[in-house]
C-alpha cells in the first residue's frame, strides 16, 4: 500500500501544486478512479509540456499545438510518465479539474466524486510495462484508502468528446495487476 499524509499527497510521488482545484461539495464521497492519456505536444514523451499545462504555465508559443490549449485550466491528481515516475498535482481531498462534462452511471460532474490519473501517452500508442506497474500500485492504493467502486476510461465518462486513454490501453493486463497486488 502506498502511504498518504493528512495533507492528502501519496508517499513516493513527487508533488507540484497546481491551481487548477478546489474543494469538492460537501460530504462527497470519491467513489470512481478515471484513467486518461495525455501527451503534450501529441506524440511526443517526456519534458515539461504537462506540468507547465497543469500549472498554468504552458506558452502557447513553444508549439503550433498548445495555441488550442491558450487559457484552458485543467489538472489531475497524478501524472505517470512513461518511466513509471509519478508525479502528484492535486491533494486527494480536493477535486481536480480532469474529467469535464462528463456523466457515469447517470452522475453528472464526476470531478465532484472521483481521481483522475494521466498516463503519458496517445490512443495510438502503446503504454509501457513500467506504467502498468505504477498504475496499478497506485490504484491498489487508492482502493485500499478510498471508497471507490469503479474504475472508467475518460472515454467512458465523456464519449461525445474524449477517446482516451484509447484502444491501446491493455485494460485485462491492468486489472491482472492491480488483482495481484
Amino acid at each position: 500500500m502506498i502511504a498518504t499524509g493528512a495533507d492528502g499527497r501519496f508517499a513516493g510521488a513527487d508533488f507540484v501544486a497546481s491551481p487548477n482545484c478546489d474543494e469538492r461539495p460537501p460530504a462527497e464521497a470519491v467513489t470512481l478512479l478515471v484513467i486518461h492519456s495525455i501527451s503534450l505536444p501529441p506524440g511526443e514523451y517526456g519534458g515539461e509540456a504537462i506540468e507547465r499545462l497543469f500549472t498554468n504555465r504552458l506558452d502557447p508559443a513553444a508549439h503550433p499545438s498548445f495555441e488550442a490549449l491558450r487559457g484552458l485550466r485543467v489538472s489531475a491528481h497524478f501524472l505517470v510518465r512513461r518511466s513509471g515516475d509519478l508525479r502528484q498535482f492535486v491533494p486527494l481531498q480536493l477535486r481536480a479539474w480532469h474529467a469535464g462534462e462528463s456523466v457515469w452511471r447517470g452522475r453528472r460532474r464526476c470531478n465532484d466524486f472521483s481521481i483522475g490519473i494521466e498516463l503519458e501517452g496517445t490512443d495510438q500508442s502503446a503504454f509501457t510495462d513500467a506504467q502498468y506497474q505504477r498504475l496499478a500500485l497506485l490504484a491498489r492504493g487508492l482502493l485500499d484508502l478510498l471508497p471507490i467502486r469503479d474504475i472508467a476510461a475518460h472515454s467512458d465518462i465523456a464519449p461525445e468528446r474524449k477517446t482516451d486513454p484509447g484502444a491501446q490501453f491493455d485494460w485485462t493486463r491492468f486489472l491482472t495487476t492491480l488483482a495481484r497486488r
